[in-house]
């Protein structure tokens, strides 16, 4: 069809939102509603997590009621979390209706506590989730400060739609003036319909820039708060990820066998270690369980010892340097002889740890009333279980069994068998969780020691086992059962190791035990450093 004049102006004008409604960009390269790199482990393993975590689920949900796209912030705080170098997407990269999420995950990402927390949840996808719940209140907070950022961009959204849609309706005008007939009337009906949907179009992109200008603005006023906001909530989730990676490692956990857990596993294991009655004292257990580590790293079974002076002695390997020279010349060589069948020759004299025991490692804990007295925040309760604990670790090291007593007064008593150092984390809690208070007596948990070493293991008992008893008081034992514990004892090649918390030890714990020591002082950690190298 012939175009008037006026016509052809009008498509020259129109050219632009002509390009707009011919534009079809890849969806590649179209804005995404991700605002953090990711890859496809990430995307698996964040719809494992999301299937798994009903938590993660139910604060997208409660989010939702006031915001939008709640379900993308979660995925994209977890993201944060999770991989190892995220990365926040650019602005242009991102869809409008998310840049809010993108404001909120790069303020996240740029507070310093966000590193520390990271420490803790970079590869474990349970860790990244369990942060952004602790995150929680202060999202909610956060996009109830970017209301109005929110809103702006809704709006914006709204506008750039309806001017997409303007520019494909001069498309539609230029085609149906492109099919009018050649009469006057037509041209011009067709002009005008062009005409009108131009000036339409020009005022949907007056009003979509408006909107955008407008949004981010908003952006900009909401920022000093969302920051302020995200660094409190970084500040908040490194805290509790640090502490409930203390109570994990305080309780002998390692992150490999956390990591095997499924996610209500550990979100039921996380809640009992904070719920625990010795949860406050979880960082002198870990004191307790890195002293004992290093005190073991140290010990050299067979080893020389330490050097305490020269003594008359027939050991080649601890030959004074003198002795080797005289072994260097021929004339000395006999006399050398002879002195060595007498023992007589110039030796460095050692003094080394005892042999380290090989069978089983018994502790039995005093649970009695008094063992709740408390000391600068400590209580003997506490310091005896660290160790008891610390003793696992070595059983676990070792592959020696462990047993842990409970004992208090007669009659009253709770084993707990760990067959080579190990067992269930509900065992190792029930194990620190219980407290039998009463009175104290010896007799029954030594003698439920005593029956344990003599139980055959591979069709003969085992000896040189450890008993280690850990009380804070004494009481008389009848003479005729001291008398039985010493021979069964001998008998069976254990020893007992006693350890006297803020008691100071009688006859009885020195008739009981074979290697007896005082801790006078709750902080103490020094007193019993030693037993891990002997034991």
């Amino acid at each position: 069809m012939r175009l008037t004049a006026k016509l052809k102006d009008l498509a020259a004008t129109a050219g632009r939102w002509l390009g707009l409604a011919a534009a079809t960009p890849a969806p590649a390269a179209a804005p995404g509603v991700r605002v953090v790199t990711c890859d496809r482990f990430d995307d698996m393993t964040w719809r494992d997590t999301w299937g798994q975590a009903a938590a993660l689920r139910a604060l997208a949900e409660d989010l939702n009621t006031e915001h939008d796209y709640t379900e993308d912030l979660v995925r994209d705080a977890w993201t944060a979390a999770f991989r190892a170098f995220p990365e926040v997407l650019p602005a242009d990269q991102v869809h409008p209706s998310r840049h809010v999420n993108r404001q909120v995950v790069a303020s996240l990402l740029d507070a310093p506590d966000f590193a520390e927390l990271r420490r803790h949840t970079v590869g474990d996808a349970y860790a990244s989730a369990m942060a952004v719940l602790a995150q929680g209140d202060a999202l909610r907070t956060i996009l109830e400060r970017s209301k109005e950022a929110a809103e702006a961009a809704r709006a914006a959204q709204d506008a750039a739609e309806q001017a997409a849609q303007a520019a494909a309706d001069i498309a539609d005008a230029m085609h149906a003036a492109e099919q009018a007939g050649d009469g006057e009337a037509t041209t011009q009906d067709a002009a005008d319909a062009v005409e009108a949907a131009v000036a339409a179009a020009q005022q949907a992109d007056a009003a979509a820039q408006q909107a955008a200008q407008q949004a981010a603005k908003a952006l900009d006023q909401a920022a000093p708060g969302v920051r302020a906001a995200a660094r409190a909530a970084a500040q908040q989730a490194s805290e509790q990820a640090g502490q409930d990676a203390a109570l994990a490692a305080g309780w002998g956990l390692e992150p490999g066998e956390l990591q095997r857990m499924s996610f209500d596993e550990r979100a039921q294991l996380a809640q009992a270690l904070r719920g625990h009655r010795l949860s406050r004292f979880a960082h002198l257990i870990g004191r307790f369980r890195q002293m004992a580590a290093g005190e073991r790293a140290h010990r050299v079974n067979n080893a020389a010892g330490e050097l305490v002076g020269v003594a008359l002695g027939s050991d080649p390997s601890k030959l004074v340097p003198s002795e080797l020279a005289n072994l260097a010349v021929p004339a000395l060589r006999a006399d050398f002889a002879v002195r060595l069948a007498e023992g007589r020759l110039l030796t460095y004299e050692t003094r080394g740890d005892a042999p380290a025991g090989k069978g089983a490692i018994i502790a039995l804990v005093d649970t009695s009333t008094s063992m709740d007295h408390e000391e600068g925040g400590i209580t003997r309760e506490a310091w005896a279980k660290a160790a008891a604990l610390s003793l696992l670790d070595q059983a676990r090291s070792e592959g020696r069994d462990f047993v842990g007593i409970l004992f208090s007064g007669p009659g009253s008593q709770r084993v707990f068998h760990f067959p080579k150092g190990r067992g269930p984390i509900a065992d190792v809690l029930e194990f620190g969780e219980t407290f039998l208070r009463g009175g104290t007596s010896f007799p029954q948990p030594l003698d439920t020691a005593a029956d344990i070493l003599a139980e055959p293991a591979n069709g003969e008992a085992v000896r040189n086992g450890d008993i280690v008893l850990i009380t804070d008081g004494e009481t008389r034992v009848p003479a005729e059962w001291l008398e039985g514990w010493q021979q069964r004892k001998a008998a069976l090649g254990f020893r007992v190791f006693g350890v006297a918390v803020q008691h100071t030890p009688g006859q009885v714990l020195a008739d009981l035990c074979d290697n007896l020591r005082h801790v006078a002082r709750l902080a103490d950690l020094d007193t019993p450093r030693d037993l891990f190298r002997l034991i």
